[in-house]
């Protein structure tokens, strides 16, 4: 993409489109100084779609959106799972993927993406009270109840609308960086950065106290993140046995304590790579990793990529 062109971003507006599912994106992406995107809200053709909760939208923009958009959202709409959205909004979709856009689903808007057959084969995610109904409609698709995203490169779903949230701020994370996506994040009063494999519903056997101490430690946790961290310590700060701490720390984040602890490490390490010029072996230092050999053992296994590759993609200096 030239570096003189914004990011398009279509939203796909169906018959009884979920108001919040429909907001996000939009007001994630929506064109300011510090983010580089242009939204296009459409529908199936232009004019009134009537949405859900008593709301109606007025598109500008028919399909034809979609032939322009980079990503495209597809947010949840009534009754997913009793019949599909029209022929020639699969044939659109389909063409956009087919061209080179993402599209990505928020919540019911994953049984729009699996009707056009592009998740078959694939994992995928929806709303947890529609997993099962998912899976039945399209057994093709390898459905996923337990995590709040799944990202299959140039489709991605969304569990709940609030993890709309979570699948904008990883798509922004890609295109520009965790300190764009932590600057987001901020905006929105939002945690910047819950795990795609992260359970989208909890048990309420899991007391509330508790869950409300560990979120304590996992802050308690981010402030010494370059100090030395034991399963031992954050145990003792949360005040429970260290195996209870592990099994309902995994329930609660989707890892492991000590994988969420390097999983920060990496994260902090991502932005001070974009946002300094210290070197790979000052921040490995900074962030509790050792040394520049360590931080790139683990860069490599968590992101797929090089410290140095990485600050070459995302830098913005100080």
């Amino acid at each position: 993409m030239p570096a003189s062109r914004l990011h398009r971003v279509a939203v796909l507006v169906l018959e009884g489109a979920k108001p919040l599912d429909v907001g996000i994106p939009a007001q994630v992406f929506t064109t300011r100084a510090s983010m580089p995107y242009e939204v296009r809200v459409c529908g199936a053709a232009p004019g009134l779609v009537t949405g859900g909760e008593g709301l109606s939208y007025h598109v500008a923009d028919g399909l034809e959106a979609l032939g322009w958009a980079d990503i495209v959202f597809i947010p949840g709409y009534r009754f997913p799972d009793r019949e599909d959205p029209p022929p020639a909004v699969l044939d659109a979709l389909v063409a956009a993927r087919d061209r080179g856009a993402r599209l990505a689903a928020i919540s019911t808007g994953a049984f729009a993406l699996a009707a056009t057959g592009l998740l078959d084969g694939k994992r995928a995610t929806t709303h947890w009270h529609y997993t099962r109904r998912l899976a039945a409609r399209h057994p093709l698709v390898r459905v996923d109840e337990n995590v709040l995203f799944v990202d299959e490169g140039s489709v991605l779903t969304s569990a709940g609308a609030a993890s709309g949230i979570d699948l904008c701020l990883h798509i922004l994370r890609g295109d520009l960086g965790v300190a764009a996506s932590n600057h987001a994040a901020r905006r929105l009063v939002a945690a910047p950065y819950r795990s795609g494999g992260q359970a989208q519903y909890v048990p309420r056997s899991v007391p509330e106290p508790l869950g409300e101490r560990f979120a304590a430690t996992r802050e308690w946790a981010l402030h010494r993140i370059g100090d030395p961290l034991t399963l031992g310590m954050l145990a003792r700060h949360a005040a429970v046995s260290p195996r209870t701490f592990s099994r309902r720390f995994a329930e609660d984040t989707g890892y492991t304590p000590m994988q969420w602890v390097m999983r920060a490490r990496v994260d902090v390490a991502r932005e001070l790579l974009e946002r300094s010029e210290r070197s790979i072996e000052q921040i490995a230092a900074d962030v509790g990793l050792g040394t520049g050999a360590n931080l790139r053992q683990h860069f490599q296994h968590i992101l797929g990529t090089t410290p140095s590759e990485y600050r070459r993609t995302f830098a913005q200096g100080e």
